[in-house]
């Protein structure tokens, strides 16, 4: 988080000046995921090695996972500030209609194929209707742009979750019950972690714009 943090104070980027949009984001966000986390904390449906930890919790959450709770989204916010600055043309906003449509049937369709498992069922499921939700009722413009701020920040997910879930260390620092799941990996990255990260990152990118034009139609 140094890295976006120090580059938001660039004179050109001047990403200090949406912080008064971005905690609220944040915070609104955590208000969601961090609830949904203790829960499924607590189901045992995923869990944190405490051999990588500083064994620090709140609630039932090591307070490693607050943390990424604001410092994804700073990242990823960073990235989607800094995209809408330097890439002038929205790319991909012709398709974002479509490709919003089309993902959310998908994952309503697998989510409610796997009712059976609580990780599948529940990430599939919620990021599909938020997805029918902006399609159908937000409506915002913006589609085109989180599309491509999701793809970029792709790497940089593969290598940190990566090493979160076994790659390159020893053991695992998140490990998860894979009767939860679908068992299906990208290396050692359940494909479910993408969904989630999908559902988070438009959440804080969704209220992020909200505050910064009010012009969504939210009330």
């Amino acid at each position: 988080m140094s890295i976006p943090f120090l580059a938001g104070f660039d004179n050109r980027l001047k990403f200090q000046r949406q912080w008064k949009f971005l905690f609220p984001a944040i915070a609104l966000t955590m208000l969601v995921f961090i609830p949904w986390d203790m829960l499924k904390t607590g189901l045992a449906v995923w869990g944190f090695n405490p051999a990588y930890l500083l064994g620090v919790y709140v609630g039932n959450l090591p307070v490693e996972e607050w943390l990424f709770f604001i410092a994804i989204p700073y990242a990823c916010l960073f990235t989607y500030h800094s995209l809408n600055y330097l890439v002038k043309k929205d790319y991909l906003g012709v398709y974002a209609g479509r490709i919003t449509l089309v993902l959310a049937i998908v994952l309503l369709i697998i989510g409610f194929m796997n009712t059976g498992k609580l990780y599948t069922s529940v990430t599939f499921i919620s990021t599909g209707g938020f997805l029918l939700f902006h399609h159908y009722v937000i409506r915002a413009p913006y589609m085109g742009r989180f599309y491509l701020m999701y793809l970029v920040t792709l790497l940089p997910f593969f290598i940190v979750n990566g090493i979160l879930t076994g790659s390159f260390i020893p053991g695992e620092v998140v490990f998860y019950d894979n009767s939860q799941n679908m068992g299906i990996r990208i290396g050692t990255i359940p494909v479910e972690d993408m969904v989630y990260g999908l559902l988070m990152l438009l959440m804080n990118v969704s209220w992020f714009e909200f505050f910064r034009n009010k012009s969504l139609p939210l009330t």
